[in-house]
């Protein structure tokens, strides 16, 4: 009786490592992607947002955001890995360390991408609770800015409420009381956020035509 209990012990806690190893494990998880409705909304959006930073810059902004500045520099965010994670498949190349030879993730590059505009988002948002030297004019010049950058934070996540970026609350320590000193770094982030939205805009394109899925 002693074995028969012993045995059908031994079978039971085999059973629940099997269970708890498979319940473990588990299946993988779909990776979240863009249905073709969002895709295409989405890729407007963005290519909506490039159109509108472009114009910013080279008209308005020259007489607004950008007056009395000349300086050519830019200042492109580098804390995130948008440039890698939304590359096209390549293979390895010995003279590039920065080629990619692992497979294109969708999800990845949106959360890079996301993870952008919420960066953009509040360092425009936080710029125009600064002290301006022409108020109206700048919120006026910004706020059609930012408003695309919301409507993409909403519809275009993959997450419920949109990526939160952790560098979201250094954005209002780079606002000093110069206003002059201000709008140049002011002008130099969205020059460097027009660069970015071109990234964008390609990743978006090759997300897409689908191509990583074959």
């Amino acid at each position: 009786m002693a074995i028969l209990n012993f045995c059908f012990s031994s079978c039971v806690l085999l059973l629940l490592l099997t269970f708890s190893c498979r319940t473990s494990t588990g299946l993988p998880v779909p990776e979240r992607t863009l249905d073709a409705e969002n895709c295409a909304r989405c890729s407007l959006l963005f290519k909506s947002l490039l159109l509108n930073i472009t114009e910013l810059l080279k008209n308005v902004s020259r007489d607004v955001l950008c007056f009395g500045i000349t300086s050519d520099t830019m200042v492109v965010r580098s804390q995130t890995d948008t440039v890698l994670a939304c590359s096209p498949n390549l293979t390895q190349n010995s003279g590039c360390m920065m080629l990619r030879n692992s497979s294109f993730n969708e999800s990845e590059c949106l959360k890079n991408i996301m993870k952008d505009l919420a960066h953009y988002a509040a360092a425009i948002q936080s710029y125009l609770n600064s002290p301006l030297r022409s108020p109206v004019e700048e919120v006026a010049l910004l706020s059609p800015t930012l408003g695309i950058i919301k409507s993409l934070r909403k519809n275009c996540s993959l997450m419920p409420n949109g990526e939160k970026d952790s560098s979201e609350d250094d954005t209002a320590q780079m606002w000093g009381t110069d206003t002059f000193s201000n709008r140049q770094e002011m002008c130099k982030i969205m020059k460097g956020f027009e660069i970015r939205t071109i990234t964008i805009n390609r990743a978006m394109g090759y997300i897409a035509s689908g191509d990583y899925r074959n």
